[in-house]
């Protein structure tokens, strides 16, 4: 991630900034929000990067694939005008309840920026994932494909497999769901750590990582793990999925045998800017 190298000079009026949590490191001021909310912008115009992170998509109903992690963009650079910009945190789409498929993740937007796709669902037994920001994996039957990503924003889900019924993984920000097997459900693709800096100063991701894809659920064998940054893991036999941890973006793990997902995780955003410039 590139260092931002304006800072203000003498003559030069300072910006005040408000809104979301302010935390700091050495460098930077943060600013967080895990829900929706306005960052405000007076006395001077402000330079900026921006975290945006949709939320994960939640897992199906029945040895279901794990949910995608929701699209992950930075945006190096940003030129912040005085205004109050409008920060959009998407929620983490819900695991089934009963039947049918998880739900797809919701998106998330700082200001006019690209808008960041929340993660697919993750699929309920012999339905193929859906697609988003990071694709769901396909439920327990052989064929059962994974959902695609958005470009640039994350990773495939996993194919599924019909023997002992296993769901594939959930796609993550930096690597593909795995495809189940015979004998294991596919596991979760990892998350991000590339902004592991902004996860210490902001207490926040898991272990630095965001955006994980959930685990696969199973019939009887061996389930799907989590991906690295806060995704929920798959069960087996009657246990349901597992979720994701809220503000990650991460998806949630498939259950095993006719019992439903869990839900993704809720998004976040995050500016930081340079103290330099305030």
């Amino acid at each position: 991630m590139p260092i931002l190298g304006i800072i203000a000079s003498a003559g030069k009026p300072r910006s005040v900034v408000t809104g979301g949590t302010l935390t700091s490191d050495a460098t930077f001021f943060y600013r967080t929000f895990t829900g929706n909310g306005t960052l405000g912008v007076t006395g001077g115009a402000l330079t900026a990067d921006i975290l945006v992170i949709a939320g994960g998509g939640g897992s199906g109903f029945n040895v279901a694939g794990g949910g995608g992690a929701g699209g992950l963009l930075d945006f190096a650079s940003q030129s912040l005008s005085i205004a109050n910009h409008t920060v959009t945190v998407g929620g983490g789409g819900a695991g089934s309840s009963g039947s049918g498929n998880g739900t797809v993740g919701v998106d998330s937007q700082f200001a006019a920026l690209t808008l960041v796709k929340g993660g697919g669902y993750g699929a309920a037994y012999a339905v193929n994932g859906g697609n988003g920001g990071s694709g769901g994996g396909g439920g327990g039957q052989s064929g059962a494909t994974g959902g695609t990503a958005t470009s640039g924003q994350g990773s495939a889900g996993g194919a599924g497999f019909a023997t002992d019924y296993n769901g594939g993984g959930g796609g993550g920000k930096s690597a593909a769901g795995a495809n189940a097997t015979s004998t294991v459900a596919g596991n979760g693709g990892s998350g991000s750590n590339t902004y592991s800096s902004w996860a210490t100063a902001t207490s926040t991701g898991v272990g630095g990582y965001y955006a994980g894809g959930g685990g696969g659920g199973s019939y009887s064998t061996t389930a799907g793990t989590a991906g690295a940054g806060g995704a929920g893991s798959g069960s087996s036999g009657s246990d349901v999925g597992n979720n994701a941890i809220e503000n990650t973006g991460s998806g949630g793990g498939g259950g095993g045998s006719n019992v439903n997902g869990g839900n993704g995780g809720k998004g976040i955003v995050i500016v930081r800017y340079l103290k330099t410039a305030v």
